[in-house]
């Protein structure tokens, strides 16, 4: 039995029904159909399309099952299925944080390009002359790892604007909602250019790597699974910037230009009584926000806050600018380390973890980030201690 397990054919054929089943797993699945989820439907549809034609070369290899050197035909193979799966999932990626970093007609183009090497690879190794297949094998290899470094960079690129458009969407630390994309990228790119090792080394280690290259379809499309069900936040951070550029502008541009005649008054070019007014207003609505815990809620768009406050996002920044000498964000940190802070003297039966989410932060590690960071110690050792601070 574990012979058979091992054996190379029996992983292909597994590694063919699992990449089919993901492909049509992923096609059924329904996103909702809003303008900006239109991208997130695309990286579903070309992923799927990548573990489809990763299950084909599965079973073009099979195909040729009878090979005398059957081993390092499978690695020729593993390294086409590998150079697909990295465009194809870098192309998915990219676009679904930045839509403009990686247009359709370049992909096209490379797809093109990657598909006439692996035909020519393939003719290759059919042939009598071991020089040619040689030497074209050097070539492949080197245009993937070309086409992989350039990949990295362009994707590099896209996750750090895609977490400047969440710092300027949210009004807290939305980071780890992308970490996900960040560590599955990694993980695909180590998978995809590891089999060139493969390429220098005995080929009957190739089933060892074929069977971690299904285990990690699985993982991935977990993951892209569990995203599909959980990403109204990026939507609206990234769907908000595009209606921005679409539309909305004007409705900014008002707001901005209310908050620079307001900034000119308080700089002393008019009458301050409007201004004060306004920054009344403000006060009177944070305090009944503070009594009500609406910091507690998480999730939520700087203009959803200014709008429950009855301000806009320009003059909430304004008023925290200029009367309390602190911006949002952390003024509502504050708030919600002291609140766990009572808490987590008050109820030691609820675990640490479950006090962060309840006094709103909606990811563990930013909780115990902002906790030491402000008190000094763990939120452990504030509870172990009583809340002494001598001892942090």
């Amino acid at each position: 039995m574990m012979s058979r397990i091992l054996d190379i054919h029996f992983i292909q054929w597994t590694g063919l029904t699992v990449s089919l089943t993901l492909a049509i797993v992923l096609m059924l699945i329904n996103v909702p159909r809003t303008e900006y989820a239109k991208k997130l439907t695309r990286a579903k549809t070309t992923i799927a399309t990548n573990f489809m034609v990763g299950a084909f070369i599965f079973g073009y290899t099979l195909y040729h099952s009878e090979l005398p050197d059957y081993e390092n035909f499978s690695a020729i193979t593993m390294l086409i299925i590998t150079a697909f799966s990295s465009i194809i999932m870098s192309y998915s990626l990219i676009n679904l944080m930045q839509p403009r970093y990686i247009d359709a007609s370049r992909f096209m183009i490379s797809v093109f390009i990657l598909f006439f090497v692996s035909a020519v690879l393939t003719e290759s190794f059919f042939s009598d002359d071991k020089r040619l297949h040689k030497i074209t094998l050097i070539v492949a290899i080197t245009m993937y790892a070309i086409q992989n470094s350039y990949l990295i960079i362009i994707f590099d690129k896209a996750y750090k604007k895609s977490l400047e458009l969440l710092e300027k969407y949210y009004d807290e630390d939305e980071k780890h909602k992308l970490k996900w994309i960040r560590f599955c990228y990694i993980l695909t790119m180590l998978t995809t250019m590891f089999v060139i090792v493969y390429m220098f080394i005995p080929k009957e280690l190739i089933k060892i790597y074929t069977a971690f290259y299904i285990l990690y379809l699985i993982y991935f499309t977990g993951n892209f699974i569990s995203f599909l069900g959980s990403h109204k936040l990026l939507l609206d951070a990234f769907g908000h910037s595009a209606f921005s550029r679409q539309g909305a502008l004007r409705k900014r541009r008002q707001a901005k230009r209310k908050t620079d005649e307001t900034a000119a008054v308080i700089a002393g070019s008019g009458n301050t009584d409007d201004v004060n007014q306004e920054f009344n207003a403000i006060e009177q609505a944070l305090k009944k926000w503070v009594s009500q815990k609406k910091y507690r809620e998480y999730d939520k768009s700087r203009e959803e806050v200014a709008h429950e406050l009855g301000t806009t996002r320009e003059m909430l920044h304004l008023y925290f600018t200029e009367k309390v000498g602190q911006d949002f964000r952390s003024w509502r940190t504050d708030l919600r380390i002291n609140d766990a802070k009572e808490m987590l003297l008050d109820k030691r039966d609820t675990s640490i973890n479950l006090i962060g989410e309840m006094v709103g932060f909606s990811d563990r590690s930013n909780f115990h980030r902002q906790f030491t960071k402000l008190v000094g110690c763990s939120p452990k050792k504030w509870r172990d201690t009583g809340g002494n601070t001598e001892f942090c």
